[in-house]
């Protein structure tokens, strides 16, 4: 400092004040230069603090890189022939999901007449049984989390009594109205909440978390001035919190990892906070790899810096809760922290409620507020609802507190247990593969591991998917990974026969497997311009909508 302090002193500010007057306009301009060069410097020297200079450089290279491929494919002939080859994967994809089911009618609009009960209940009951993953025998990743049949049947019959119910009318269903209170108090008692603590339902983890990072993004303005929030995220966290930022205009930054752990880097999350951040946020677990971040550090960086702490708790939901009780490590990631101001819980995940069903939960009331939209102003009354939606399914919230009140604690124990002790079982039969490794530290349900060469992970998913098994690819790092639940507990080593079979053969013939998911996430995780994979899962949202 006293160099630069010297270097000022001797500067010859009367020359530049004459040069300034002399030369307005190319002053201007040279200050506009140097504010640009200032500020591009500032954010360089930001993310070579957070990523280190190896990862802020390829960072920058990936950048760089995919602007000149988009610059290309706007050439031209070079673009024609690129999306040429994007519209025929595209079309391929559409063809796999719109063939012709023998026998069966499309309907593309209305009858006529009126179909009877018997005919409409035979295409259902066909469309239900369509060939697709066994997931009742527990051939899949997550995707169903299933209390039993005993349960489905009793939350089928709550769904039925309030299939016509719409919380937005508190008082035409007063009844509805306790039920929705209850589930939100029971999830807030399961996350050690204090008498200032609250909630709301929302349809499920995506908008718990863009519930509360609009809560944070309006208290941030409100509280503290910020105009131009942003917040910072592990890697891992959840894809919805790169949707909330999308759709609020906000900035994000994407924190690293501890590449043993896949827990966020500590050291690189507070240097990504800055004087505009208004939200971290931690998870527990993170879907990739199962693993849980340190919270109770994050929780000392929130209120150090003032900002708030979201913890993302929708794939832990009805397991951390309980790991202690069930004689497993603890995982603390509730309002025990008192830095934590908003967790989002999936009530449809291992609270075996239906789907379309999950609690975003506030440490005081006015942070709940802040998720709130309402109109004084419009012609049809005063308009004031707690989430996204205006009407919702009320049927829903009643089969989630039919299933709350009937699994009980001692029933989520028990899920705990079996389930976590599955996905003990199966880390172990991993580690004994010697092509194979678990990558991070597991802590409640989900185990990710990838392989080593000439083993491609990619190549194990094929066998796997060939054998009956439909397990979840990852990138960055290539792996693949399991979300156990209650359906996998019972197939334990058929899964480790079927993965030591799977190794075994691709290893006999690793170069066999060019093609399939390799070739499609090996093209991913290397293409410099990610708009191309952009256009591409576009268009297989597309296709879900074709017939």
């Amino acid at each position: 400092m006293p160099q630069v302090l010297s270097t000022l002193a001797r500067f010859d500010w009367q020359r530049m004040a004459s040069y300034t007057v002399r030369n307005p306009k190319q002053a201007l301009i040279n200050i506009a230069i140097a504010y640009f060069v200032f500020r591009q410097s500032l954010k360089t020297i930001k993310k070579i603090s957070i990523y280190g200079l190896h990862s802020a450089f390829m960072l920058l290279w990936k950048q760089v890189s995919g602007g000149i491929v988009r610059h290309v494919r706007r050439a031209p002939g070079t673009g024609i022939v690129v999306q040429r080859n994007i519209d025929k994967i595209v079309k391929e994809i559409e063809d796999s999901m719109t063939g012709d089911v023998p026998g069966e009618t499309k309907y593309l609009e209305i009858p006529s007449s009126g179909m009877s009960d018997d005919e409409i209940m035979t295409v259902l009951r066909r469309r239900q049984n369509e060939h697709g993953v066994d997931w009742r025998n527990g051939r899949v990743s997550g995707a169903v989390y299933h209390g039993g049949e005993e349960l489905t049947r009793l939350t089928n019959e709550a769904y039925s009594l309030f299939n016509l119910s719409n919380p937005l009318h508190p008082g035409v269903f007063p009844g509805l109205r306790r039920i929705e209170a209850e589930v939100v108090r029971m999830v807030l008692d399961l996350y050690n909440a204090t008498g200032e603590c609250c909630g709301t339902t929302t349809s499920g983890g995506t908008e718990s978390i863009i519930m509360a990072v609009r809560a944070h993004v309006v208290w941030g303005r409100e509280v503290r001035g910020i105009n131009n929030p942003n917040i910072v995220v592990p890697i891992t966290a959840h894809a919805a919190f790169d949707k909330a930022a999308e759709y609020f205009g906000i900035g994000i930054t994407h924190a690293p990892v501890d590449p043993e752990t896949q827990s966020v880097d500590l050291v690189a999350m507070r240097r990504a906070i800055d004087s505009d951040t208004v939200l971290i946020v931690g998870s527990s677990t993170t879907f990739p790899h199962g693993a849980a971040d340190d919270l109770a550090a994050l929780s000392a960086m929130a209120i150090k810096y003032k900002v708030g702490l979201h913890v993302d708790s929708c794939l832990g939901s009805f397991v951390i809760p309980f790991l202690k009780e069930a004689g497993f490590p603890e995982v603390i990631c509730d309002f025990r922290l008192p830095g934590v101001t908003s967790i989002s819980c999936d009530t449809h995940k291992y609270g075996f409620a239906p789907k379309g069903t999950s609690v975003v939960m506030y440490n005081r009331k006015q942070m709940r507020r802040y998720q709130y939209f309402t109109i004084s102003t419009w012609p049809g009354g005063i308009y004031a609802s707690p989430t996204i939606a205006g009407s919702r399914s009320g049927a829903v919230i009643a089969g989630c507190w039919a299933a709350m009140t009937k699994m009980g604690r001692d029933g989520y124990l028990q899920q705990c247990k079996d389930i976590v002790e599955c996905r003990i079982a199966i880390q172990r039969g991993i580690e004994q593969i010697p092509e194979l490794f678990v990558v991070g530290k597991p802590v409640s349900t989900v185990v990710a591991f990838g392989s080593v060469e000439p083993v491609g992970i990619y190549g194990v998913m094929d066998e796997m998917k060939a054998r009956g098994w439909d397990l979840s690819p990852l990138q960055y790092p290539a792996a693949l990974h399991i979300a156990c639940t209650r359906l996998t507990v019972p197939v334990v080593e058929e899964f480790l026969r079927d993965l030591r079979d799977s190794v075994g053969k691709v290893r006999a013939n690793p170069n066999n497997y060019s093609k399939g998911s390799k070739a499609v996430y090996g093209f991913a995780s290397t293409v410099p311009d990610t708009t191309i994979v952009d256009e591409v899962a576009a268009g297989f949202i597309d296709a879900l909508y074709a017939v």
